[in-house]
Formats: structure tokens, C-alpha cells, sequence
């Protein structure tokens, strides 16, 4: 996002908290962390020893107003849509021993220790999430849905 863009958005946000009352300290606060964010960003590598080795992953859907439970497997860099919804999930990275060293996420092996696959999220066509599947960890970090939750079941290793 060129810089102009960035002051304009800090601006509209500024003045958006203003109008909902908020004090000046919690908008500088505000303005802060969001550029810290921009600035601090994960960095996501999978070593060459594990590219290719790993074709898809199973992820399992839960329609909790249907109660009802499907399991898509998805190969990896592709996506599908979720039911009769207006939701597309896309897997953009596996990693077997998923570790994160300070703002970078990676794979210390191949053996699936801690398995985790990067998904991101759209619906409508915006993204509303971006972020990990925990085999071992369900609910860490988990996408937050009204009507639907996501698992990651398993994994599949190419050829």
C-alpha cells in the first residue's frame, strides 16, 4: 500500500475513533499498533528438504447448523468453497514441525511432529482470515464463524 494510502487510512481511523469517543491516547495507541504490524510481519519458509513432499491436507468442515461434518481434501496451493456458502478456503502452506522463531514460521523437519497447514479465508471474494490449522491444537487460533469450524484432520504425502 503506497504511503499516501497508509496516511489517508491512519486518517479515516483517526477520525473514526474521535467520533466514537475514544481519547486521544487510545487513537495514538491505535495509530501505533498498526503500524508496528504492517512493519512486523511473519515471514512463512518451508525448507527446500520438505517442498514437494507433502501434496494436500484433509480439512474437516463442521456446519453447526446442520450438524453435519465433511471432509475435504485439498491440495496444497488450491482451494474450494465451503457448501452452500459464500466462503472459499484456499491452503497455502504445510508445514510438518511447524516452529516459529521470532517473526519466522517454518519446519524444522519432516517428520509431522506438529503438524499445521496456512489457510486463508474469503467470502464474497474479501479475505476474512489468514492464519494456521493446528493438528495437534484445534482451537488455537481458531477461525471464528457463526455457522461453520475447520479442522486439520490429516495430511498427504506426495507420490
Amino acid at each position: 500500500m503506497p504511503s499516501l494510502a497508509k496516511a489517508r487510512l491512519l486518517v479515516l481511523v483517526a477520525m473514526l475513533l474521535s467520533m466514537t469517543g475514544c481519547g486521544k491516547q487510545d487513537e495514538t495507541q491505535g495509530q501505533e499498533a498498526q503500524l508496528s504490524s504492517e512493519k512486523k510481519q511473519t515471514q512463512v519458509i518451508v525448507p527446500e528438504e520438505i517442498k514437494g513432499r507433502w501434496k494436500a491436507v484433509k480439512i474437516a468442515v463442521q456446519d453447526k447448523e446442520n450438524n453435519k461434518q465433511d471432509v475435504y481434501t485439498v491440495n496444497i496451493g488450491n482451494g474450494f468453497v465451503v457448501g452452500d456458502s459464500d466462503l472459499t478456503l484456499r491452503v497455502e502452506n504445510f508445514l510438518p514441525y511447524f516452529q516459529m522463531d521470532g517473526m519466522t514460521l517454518t519446519s524444522v523437519s519432516n517428520d509431522p511432529r506438529n503438524p499445521a497447514a496456512q489457510i486463508s479465508i474469503s467470502e464474497n471474494g474479501h479475505e476474512v482470515f489468514k492464519g494456521w490449522l493446528f493438528s495437534k491444537y484445534p482451537n488455537t487460533h481458531a477461525f471464528q464463524h457463526p455457522r461453520f469450524s475447520f479442522s486439520l484432520v490429516d495430511f498427504v504425502p506426495s507420490g
